[in-house]
């Protein structure tokens, strides 16, 4: 995805959540995150919209500390103010993002082309899956993500968060995964997973040369997203596939979570 499609599912998917806050009460149970309630999503969210804006409006080369992230976060809103306070940060980050040169050097935490292009990307992706869960708390399941956003951050996943030092998602046995998106061609996957003790590896999935996977999704991309994420209902109606041994997505719930 260019960065300007990702600034427009900031744009949009910030919006969405802010929609979804306005029609549900802030002590709303969120129930794609057991601990939270919907002030504390929003808390959250606007504190991470405040923090990435800040790396770029000041060209920051290095991760900021504790205490210079509680002075970008300011002090906690009153639940009175929470909703607009939400709706300013969010704004000011897509101003800040469309805003900055396409050659802006600043610190990241993951590979990319640019970091204009990093933060960009996982900002759209930060907002959306939240959006989720702030559509969850509202007690509906809200729009669909576009196939090329649910692709491109699948993906992000993939070959991002879960190819970190941090990452938890590891297998004493190697165990083999493969994603299967019946829908956006050409924007992304499948995918061939190998969980090991060593470091996720991800390839683009070639079933004649990579051979059957342990476990084998396939359904739409808007669904696979959400169950990659840990996003998708128990009861959500059954779009993915699953096909051979469904442990391993009890490993991928416990381990692939992001925090």
């Amino acid at each position: 995805m260019k960065i300007t499609e990702h600034l427009d599912a900031l744009r949009r998917e910030g919006a969405l959540l802010a929609d979804a806050a306005a029609a549900t009460e802030l002590d709303a149970p969120v129930p794609t995150c057991p601990d939270w309630r919907l002030a504390d999503l929003l808390l959250h969210t606007g504190q991470i919209h405040r923090w990435a804006a800040s790396y770029l409006d000041r060209g920051l080369q290095e991760r900021l500390d504790d205490a210079g992230e509680q002075e970008v976060f300011g002090p906690r809103p009153s639940d009175a103010a929470m909703l607009d306070w939400y709706r300013e940060g969010h704004a000011a980050l897509v101003d800040t993002l469309a805003k900055a040169p396409a050659d802006i050097e600043c610190w990241t935490f993951m590979p990319a082309p640019s970091p204009l292009a990093f933060w960009t990307r996982r900002q759209a992706h930060e907002t959306t899956v939240h959006r989720i869960d702030a559509d969850a708390a509202a007690g509906r399941l809200g729009p669909e993500v576009p196939a090329g956003l649910a692709l491109d951050g699948i993906d992000e996943l993939l070959h991002g968060f879960l190819r970190r030092h941090r990452s938890r998602l590891h297998s004493e046995q190697p165990r083999t995964l493969l994603i299967r998106p019946t829908d956006g061609a050409g924007d992304g996957g499948p995918w061939h997973v190998t969980i090991s003790p060593a470091p996720v590896a991800v390839t683009t999935a070639d079933e004649t040369a990579d051979g059957p996977a342990d476990l084998t999704l396939t359904g739409p991309a808007h669904d696979l997203y959400l169950l990659l994420w840990n996003r998708l209902p128990a009861d959500a109606p059954a779009r993915v596939d699953l096909d051979g041994d469904t442990t391993l997505l009890d490993l991928w719930r416990a381990k692939a979570a992001i925090g």
